[in-house]
Formats: C-alpha cells, structure tokens, sequence
C-alpha cells in the first residue's frame, strides 16, 4: 500500500477494522499502511476523539459493534478478590456467555481509573494474562487491595445474572 496522508488513513483503518472480527495490533496496521505504529497510535487517538468506537485491548485494536445492531444488556458490578483470582474470575464469566468489557477501580490520587479489557471466550482471556505475564504489568486491582469494578454485557438478561450468579458462589462479588 503507498502511504496515505492523515484523513486518508485513518479513514483507510476504520475501514479496515470494521472488516475484522479479531483484534488487531498497531504493529499489523503499521506495516499494512506503510507507516510507523507511533502514527497508528496517534490515528487511533484522533479516531477516538471523533467518537468512533475503537478500543485498545490487550490484543489490539477493535471496533465496537453498533450497539442498535447487536443489542445487549450490560452491567456494573463490584469485585473482590486477589491478583491470584483474576483467571478464575474472567474465565467463570466468559464460560457463563458474558463478555468483560473493563476494569474500573478508584485510585486515592487519580480518582477512577478505566481500563479495557474485552474478554469474550477463554482463547480471549488467555491471551490478556498471556500479555499480562510478559510486560509483568500489576492488576489494576493491586492499586485497591483487591476492590474494583467490571463492566460486564451478554447478549440476554438471563446470560448476564447466570455469569453474575457463578461469581457470587465463589465469592469474587462484593454484596450490599
């Protein structure tokens, strides 16, 4: 591909992302597009900033479907648990058909802190603590002694309580 000006471009990777059903790297969509990744990185942001749904995961880059086309339910809910937990927690949701979308914790200096995480099946957990592990990067919920948030979806009410419930038994959520 010749290399693009700026518009161009970044029409040409929401394009191009709309096409997949996978997450890709900015290393992938910079050889793709014959530039640097530190110009996918500021593509993607300018993109964001135009309110087109791209989401950074562990894996790469996604665009979020269209909400009206794809209906689902979604939830907060507060957790609890060690670092030594978090495979078990996120596989137990994604084996109930429930989708993670974030992590959320409150942080004393920087108040909430969001980040994505977009864990729909085991392969797709794998690969998160799969990237976890290499950058030996903490859990977000090292910060709040093991307190925070998720952000769960599934495609029905009853998917979404079913995974909600198998945390509750194995006491990762937090009750009023």
């Amino acid at each position: 591909m010749k290399k693009l000006k700026g518009p161009e471009r970044r029409n040409w990777i929401f394009s191009y992302l709309k096409e997949q059903n996978h997450p890709v790297t900015g290393g992938e969509l910079s050889k793709l597009a014959n530039v640097s990744r530190q110009v996918i990185v500021n593509d993607i942001t300018l993109l964001k900033a135009t309110n087109i749904p791209i989401v950074s995961t562990s894996q790469g880059y996604i665009l979020l479907p269209d909400k009206e086309m794809n209906a689902c339910v979604s939830k907060r809910v507060a957790c609890n648990h060690q670092s030594k937990d978090s495979e078990d927690e996120l596989q137990t949701l994604v084996d109930a058909g429930v989708t993670v979308e974030n992590v959320t914790v409150e942080h004393p200096v920087y108040g909430e802190i969001t980040s994505s995480i977009m864990v729909s099946n085991r392969h797709d957990v794998e690969m998160f603590l799969k990237k976890v592990r290499e950058t030996d990067a903490p859990f977000l919920l090292e910060l709040t002694s093991g307190v925070h948030l998720h952000l769960l979806s599934a495609p029905t009410e009853e998917i979404l309580n079913r995974g909600i419930d198998a945390i509750r038994k194995k006491g990762y959520l937090m009750e009023e």
